[in-house]
């Protein structure tokens, strides 16, 4: 049994490793490093010129704390037949994901004292001392173990058996997390969305007339706001780049990340192109191949409309150098009219 589970956690880190070599190119690196370098000299900043009321600090750090809680998940690699073919081997499962628990919690445990040691200058200015440090690291490796605990607990039923489809529920969700963020980077196989109408966003599909030359326009509009993974993409996105407006000072740096975050909303908003590729009776639209290029082309350009103007705004008040509100525009523009144009040329 264990041997099962560790060929398959093999072929899924071979697949992701596939993946990587395509996120972790020479211009990923090169920017990660100059992204930590800036990170690393307002980290000394903000030391140098640590703030007097220490509360918000305190405040800073809690939440800071309480974000590392719910990281991290079992990888238990079930799969959906499993439920089917591994049924009479249940006790030899439950095993295997008793001892992926301990191997998850002391990966996620390293993982999360290595970024809270991070921390240590900040709790070395609110003169807490070594000792309290350490218990604080702790405190949080001990709460790191409740959280895997209760998620182990979670997947069995009262009788020690397990709840095979919660389990391979939250393994398949696991799974797509990963694989979700190579897909901001490239095309990668085997990713499933979710759709679900969301009745209080139906009044945005006004904004599109009902006519036949805007067919594909209103029906890739209706995806996106009905697609769980594109819409909470995209908003995530978003916020982020307000995140990067207010505390990044250098308004050209703040600019450039802001258009980092853009391209890659618009490429994965290039995925709409095939919402709809499963049904087969579109074949049958009267409607040409450029009309739904055509169609993509403005949903994409509208949403980013709607994102690039009040990140546009915003800006404007809150950059000293407005050099970065005009990349910004700039940029985002040439991205909308030149660069979307010519990538679904590519696509058949």
């Amino acid at each position: 049994m264990k041997e099962l589970f560790k060929k398959r956690r093999q072929l899924f880190l071979e697949r992701c490793l596939k993946y990587a070599r395509y996120v972790f190119n020479d211009h990923f690196i090169l920017f990660f490093f100059l992204f930590l370098t800036f990170l690393a000299m307002q980290y000394s900043q903000f030391l140098q010129h640590f703030p007097r009321q220490q509360v918000s600090v305190w405040i800073v750090l809690l939440v800071f704390s309480l974000f590392f809680f719910p990281l991290g998940s079992i990888a238990t690699y079930l799969e959906a037949a499993d439920k089917h073919f591994l049924l009479t081997k249940e006790e030899e499962v439950v095993r295997w994901i008793q001892t992926a628990r301990i191997s998850s919690f002391v990966f996620w445990g390293s993982l999360q004292t290595l970024c809270l040691c991070l921390l240590y200058p900040v709790f070395l200015a609110l003169k807490v001392p070594l000792w309290g440090f350490v218990l604080y690291l702790l405190v949080m490796l001990v709460a790191k173990f409740l959280v895997f605990r209760e998620k182990f607990k979670k997947i069995l039923r009262t009788s020690h058996g397990l709840r095979w489809d919660l389990a391979i529920q939250m393994e398949q969700k696991r799974q797509q997390t990963i694989l979700r963020f190579y897909a901001l980077f490239t095309n990668v196989k085997g990713i499933t969305n979710s759709v679900k109408r969301r009745i209080y966003l139906d009044g945005l599909l006004r904004v599109l007339p009902k006519t036949q030359e805007k067919t594909w326009a209103n029906l890739f509009l209706r995806s996106f706001l009905r697609n769980g993974e594109l819409l909470g993409l995209t908003l995530r996105l978003f916020f982020l780049s307000f995140f990067f407006i207010f505390f990044i000072e250098n308004s050209l740096i703040a600019g450039t990340l802001v258009i980092l975050l853009n391209y890659l909303m618009i490429f994965q908003l290039i995925g709409l192109y095939q919402a709809y590729d499963y049904q087969y009776l579109t074949r049958l639209f009267p409607l040409d191949l450029e009309m739904k290029k055509r169609g993509v082309i403005e949903v994409i350009r509208l949403i980013l409309g709607a994102v690039l103007l009040p990140q546009t705004l915003v800006s404007l008040f809150l950059f000293s150098d407005k050099m970065g509100v005009l990349l910004l525009v700039f940029v985002s523009l040439v991205f909308l009219f030149a660069y979307l144009p010519f990538k679904l040329k590519k696509i058949s």
